[in-house]
């Protein structure tokens, strides 16, 4: 795991190695154990290494046998073995052990389909001197970041980087703020590929590469997934999610250096770890986060798979305050995130990182095989929605939903708005106001109207029903995997997973997001994800005899904290300070509404700590990135 940063220069301007270091010092973090740079007449590329694999010989940029290709890395290829074997039965020389000089031996043989033949994550940089092409590609699912700019204009043409602060020490970086971008973090509490919080900055997307040449651009979507519900054989696709179940987790256990799991207590991270104790040649290092507040700990699940496999287990039993990371987050995460399961991520890297370099993780399993209770009940609305005529849907139902009191402080059998109006939807309507926060009236209204103005019509919710008018021909629980695999998964879960272990200088991977898995589940039949009101059939099916049944049968639990209740107590002051006390926001945001939000949630009748988190998150962020001073104090020390 690593950092990289670089840029092309336009015609006539200087490369700076200074320009260089100094982005590679902003994500120092990613890559504490070294660093290296390459410069030519138009490039330069920036590494900055967290040692795994050939600790002592697989130093960054590496180039192939005459120097004409450069690359820098940052993730792990888990079949670079197999692709070095063949690499060197066609005569390609290696100087290293290391599975990142694979990739220029392997790219003079194939050229820009490179990233088909890897199975791994990565964000990676190739400088081809001898056709002056910059080769940028990122893996299928996104676990690894990539941001790039691009220019015709005055010094740069191509600017790229691991993460957001790296590109903001460059002299004349265009700190506009892309006010859609707002909007939809408002409103998904993330800003989804490929935009970012910049206007002029993008994210390379998942399963995409791109090569910059002196004359353009040319963007490739080399992967994509493809629903098929081919494999409705509930054996066979146990035999087969069974074996690469056990070879995913095999190969990502390669590693130089201390390696170990995450152990939630949650199917899939214990199938994880299951794995990994039936292939170590030793006690596997697990580690776990506890709660105080007996509401959000599963120490109990968790415990129950190191007695299985007796792991060399640590935990680590918390009253997170909120306040103890809340800089570390706006820090490390460079644009508004509104994901409070950051909080705990962040102090489970934080005690793992004392004992190992590596650790896997159960991330993936709920949107490719099904997990999320949001699947189930948007399954479940589609069927009811289909009993009614569209008119009456749009009339009756609609007007129902609208006028049915909405009841936060009730238990859930009461609260029927939500159903009623996702109902009245269509299918991509509804899961989007499941899975926003702001929407509609509430986000026009706290909005200001400044912000309003620059949106010039754009709407969030038509930016993501869009999506799945390009997923209409699949199932609707297919429509919904699909639209998470693009939007949700590597704009919130990954981001969450990757920031927080690298704030901490800690590679997490994620065997059951290997990418033939990943295609093995877009074959099943809907059936074999979800079955009854269980998710994950298949899947829980499959590693069933390796867990205790407790761990298979239990409702699931998300990462969560008491954000309602901070809100109340801890952060009050918190968000007095940051946001009611500051005029920052005003640009974005409508006082007079947050402060009628803030006052609702404090009179304990609605619970608006989603919304709250959100405005937090854009008033930290602001308040930590949204200037150039940081970068005008770089720019006159160089």
């Amino acid at each position: 795991m690593c950092g990289i940063a670089g840029f092309l220069t336009n015609d006539g301007y200087p490369v700076s190695k200074v320009l260089l270091q100094h982005m590679c010092d902003r994500i120092a973090h990613r890559g504490p154990d070294g660093s290296g740079y390459f410069t030519g007449s138009n490039v330069g590329l920036g590494h900055r290494r967290l040692s795994i694999i050939d600790v002592a010989g697989g130093a960054q940029p590496l180039g192939n046998e005459d120097g004409s290709l450069q690359v820098i890395f940052n993730g792990e290829i888990y079949n670079y073995r197999e692709l070095r074997r063949d690499l060197v039965s066609h005569g390609h020389r290696f100087t290293t052990n290391s599975d990142t000089e694979v990739l220029v031996h392997l790219y003079e043989e194939v050229g820009e389909k490179l990233p088909e033949h890897l199975n791994g994550m990565f964000a990676f940089a190739i400088w081809d001197d001898r056709r002056k092409e910059l080769f940028l590609a990122r893996d299928r699912f996104g676990k690894k970041p990539l941001h790039y700019s691009l220019s015709r204009t005055g010094e740069f043409r191509c600017l790229f980087a691991s993460e957001l602060k790296a590109l903001t020490v460059v002299p004349g970086f265009d700190f506009s703020i892309d006010p859609r971008s707002v909007a939809d973090f408002l409103s998904l509490s993330y800003v989804p590929d490929p935009a970012t919080i910049y206007a002029h900055v993008s994210k390379l997307p998942p399963g995409c590469s791109l090569t910059v040449t002196a004359t353009g651009e040319r963007l490739r979507k080399y992967w994509s997934p493809e629903f098929a519900s081919a494999v409705s054989d509930a054996g066979a696709a146990q035999e087969e999610l069974g074996a690469l179940l056990a070879d995913a987790v095999e190969r990502r256990m390669i590693s130089d250096v201390p390696l170990g799991g995450f152990l939630s207590g949650g199917v899939d991270s214990s199938a994880t770890v299951a794995y990994m104790a039936q292939r170590a040649p030793e006690r596997v290092s697990t580690f776990s986060i506890g709660f105080t507040n007996k509401t959000f700990d599963e120490l109990d699940f968790a415990r129950q798979v190191v007695a299985r496999y007796q792991t060399d287990h640590h935990e680590q039993v918390v009253s997170p305050q909120v306040t103890d990371v809340l800089e570390t987050l706006v820090q490390h995460y460079d644009e508004p995130f509104g994901d409070a399961s950051s909080i705990p991520t962040l102090y489970l890297s934080r005690m793992a990182r004392q004992h190992v370099t590596v650790a896997l993780s159960g991330d993936g399993a709920d949107e490719l095989f099904g997990g999320y209770r949001r699947y189930f009940y948007g399954v479940l609305e589609e069927r009811l929605r289909q009993k009614f005529p569209r008119w009456f849907r749009s009339s009756a139902i609609r007007l129902a939903g609208r006028y049915y009191p909405k009841f936060d402080y009730l238990p859930q059998v009461f609260r029927a708005k939500t159903l009623l109006q996702n109902v009245a939807m269509e299918l991509g309507d509804a899961y989007f106001t499941s899975m926003s926060t702001f929407r509609d009236d509430g986000l026009t209204n706290v909005l200001s109207d400044d912000l309003r103005s620059k949106l010039n019509g754009y709407s969030t919710r038509e930016s993501y029903r869009q999506r799945f008018v390009r997923f209409a021909h699949l199932s609707p629980l297919q429509q919904l995997q699909a639209v998470d695999l693009e939007t949700y998964l590597p704009g919130d879960i990954l981001v969450k997973a990757d920031r927080a272990t690298m704030a901490c200088s800690l590679e997490s991977r994620s065997p059951l997001l290997d990418y033939r898995i990943g295609e093995l589940a877009y074959r099943l039949v809907d059936g074999l994800k979800i079955k009854g009101r269980c998710g994950k059939y298949i899947l829980k099916k499959t590693v069933a005899p390796l867990l205790p049944a407790d761990i298979i049968t239990r409702s699931k639990m998300g990462f969560a904290v008491p954000l309602g209740e901070w809100f109340r107590t801890s952060l009050r002051p918190v968000f007095q300070s940051a946001v009611l006390d500051q005029e920052r926001l005003e640009p974005y945001l409508s006082m007079r509404e947050v402060r009628r939000i803030w006052n609702e949630h404090q009179s304990g009748m609605h619970h608006h700590d989603r919304k709250l988190w959100n405005i937090l998150m854009l008033a930290c962020w602001n308040a930590k990135h949204g200037s150039s001073t940081e970068m005008l104090q770089l720019t006159e020390q160089a």
